[in-house]
């Protein structure tokens, strides 16, 4: 029968002999009505104990391969076998690899060797979502992870790891993983919006703080519900290329808005050349008409990241974002505010959230844990208008984007004893001197060919070249050499403007950047 074992590999004796089995029964090496060895016989021959024989063979009579009756050597059942084309299987048993199937006691799909003998066109054709993520420009696939200088990470080294070992211990004590009702724990929720309000000015009730396996799974489920497929958005260009995600596969139709000094540039009184000016209700004005080639709607969505634009680090101004309240309010159109490293300011007061200004419900505000702790914390958290509050936790259930409890009840003790505090505190302080040590190595080894900007707070600088680098070229050189960068292209909503990289500090020292620059002017040179 061409079985062959094997004591190596940790793989049982009898998982062994159900594998070859099933798989020579899909492949069609073995025939319908035919008649397999005794289990005396089959055990002489594979030199196995008889219960190893017996009890594989029961596994699958049990999965419906074979009809065991007693007096009778065990016989294969009618399957169909991977080429066969007939649909269903006979005599009311699940196609193998279905959900019924599976759920029978172990699954029928065929092994790495039956899958290899499978035609592709009998593969279900995917999605155009699922076409479409092999060319999409995030993440972008170039950029090495954990190396310097890879932007957006805190650096493990410098977190309280005990502490934080300690709570989530404590946590897990805490946490009833009983209770499936309450999917937004109210120890984390208290303890985490006390915070937002002290430190970014964030005006809300606790039942409207929602957590997430990350800030994304936010951003995706916050998109979802404000738009329908068709609707128009707008985001910032540059801007963050999850954000563009999100709202691309939530159906949206996409538009990029410049970004200048104060920030996001909106439309100013000629709005006729964009569109059609919208009325107090937010439907367009019938007064003109809309120029060709131009979406006249207003947008149902705006993306922005207002406390420090991602990437070029822009604050925006407070007249700025006064007008982009005021749009959003004339548009009917819901504000998705990504506060995404808010925590750290070097210079000056930091600005308190776009949120904390709403007085509509329009503004969704998002964040994360990852860049104020590490980012194996993977916690994101959305404070949504009041009247999304229901629609939110059902999109939770319905999507399955929650936190474990005893994750949730570990950063509330976290934060409750101070802990979280005094880690941002500390790390205001070395990410500045950080940011500082960066800025000056790339002034004076590339000031020629990088035009580098002091970014008042984040995690990451922005370097713009001064001459025509193509920042994709450089990038793919840089992770060759081992340095990680982004590529400011990759960041526009259509067609980009300039060209630089994204070169993150915070989780890298002093010596490490000096070696990192090193390398970049190498790559700049060649």
């Amino acid at each position: 029968m061409g079985l062959t074992l094997t004591r190596a590999g940790g793989i049982s004796l009898q998982r062994q002999i159900c594998d070859q089995l099933r798989d020579a029964a899909l492949q069609g090496r073995l025939q319908s009505g035919q008649q397999l060895p005794s289990t005396r016989e089959l055990a002489a021959a594979l030199g196995v104990a008889r219960n190893t024989v017996a009890d594989a063979l029961a596994q699958l009579a049990m999965e419906g391969f074979l009809d065991i009756r007693q007096g009778r050597r065990p016989m294969v059942t009618a399957l169909r076998t991977l080429g066969d084309d007939t649909h269903g299987a006979p005599g009311g048993r699940p196609p193998t690899g279905s959900r019924a199937a599976r759920a029978s006691g172990s699954a029928l799909a065929p092994t790495a060797a039956a899958s290899a003998s499978s035609s592709p066109s009998t593969s279900p054709r995917p999605s155009r979502w699922a076409a479409a993520l092999a060319s999409s420009d995030w993440p972008f696939r170039q950029e090495p992870s954990g190396v310097p200088l890879a932007p957006g990470m805190a650096d493990p080294r410098e977190f309280p790891h005990d502490l934080w070992a300690r709570c989530l211990r404590g946590g897990a004590r805490r946490a009833d993983a009983r209770d499936t009702a309450d999917l937004n724990r109210q120890p984390l929720r208290q303890a985490l919006l006390a915070h937002l309000v002290r430190e970014r000015g964030v005006r809300a009730q606790a039942h409207q703080l929602f957590f997430t396996p990350s800030a994304q799974a936010a951003l995706d489920l916050c998109a979802r519900l404000v738009l329908d497929r068709g609707d128009a958005a707008w985001m910032e260009s540059p801007g963050y290329g999850g954000a563009r995600a999100a709202l691309l596969n939530a159906g949206a139709a996409l538009r990029g808005m410049a970004v200048d000094g104060e920030g996001m540039v909106l439309p100013d009184g000629a709005w006729q050349e964009d569109g059609l000016p919208f009325t107090e209700d937010g439907g367009p004005s019938k007064k003109t008409g809309a120029p060709p080639g131009k979406d006249s709607r207003p947008p149902k969505a705006i993306f922005v990241t207002p406390s420090h634009q991602y990437p070029t680090g822009v604050l925006m101004s407070a007249a700025r974002r006064q007008a982009l309240l005021d749009l959003a309010r004339r548009a009917g159109a819901a504000i998705l505010e990504d506060d995404y490293d808010s925590e750290f300011h070097y210079d000056g007061r930091p600005v308190a959230a776009l949120q904390g200004l709403d007085a509509d419900g329009r503004v969704f505000y998002v964040g994360t844990f990852a860049k104020a702790m590490i980012s194996d914390i993977r916690v994101g958290y959305a404070v949504v208008p009041q009247a999304y509050a229901a629609s939110f936790v059902l999109a939770q259930r319905q999507t399955g984007q929650i936190v474990a409890p005893s994750l949730q009840a570990g950063l509330a003790m976290f934060i409750e004893r101070g802990h979280f505090s005094a880690h941002i505190r500390r790390m205001n302080r070395v990410y500045r001197e950080r940011r500082d040590h960066l800025v000056d190595l790339l002034r004076r080894r590339l000031g020629k060919l990088l035009q580098v900007e002091t970014p008042p707070g984040g995690m990451q600088v922005l370097a713009t070249f001064t001459g025509g680098q193509d920042d994709t070229d450089v990038v793919r050189r840089l992770a060759a050499a081992g340095v990680s960068a982004r590529p400011l292209s990759r960041h526009y909503v259509g067609t980009p403007i300039r060209h630089g990289l994204f070169l993150g500090f915070a989780a890298w020292r002093a010596e490490e950047m000096a070696a990192a620059v090193d390398r970049l002017e190498a790559a700049l040179h060649e």
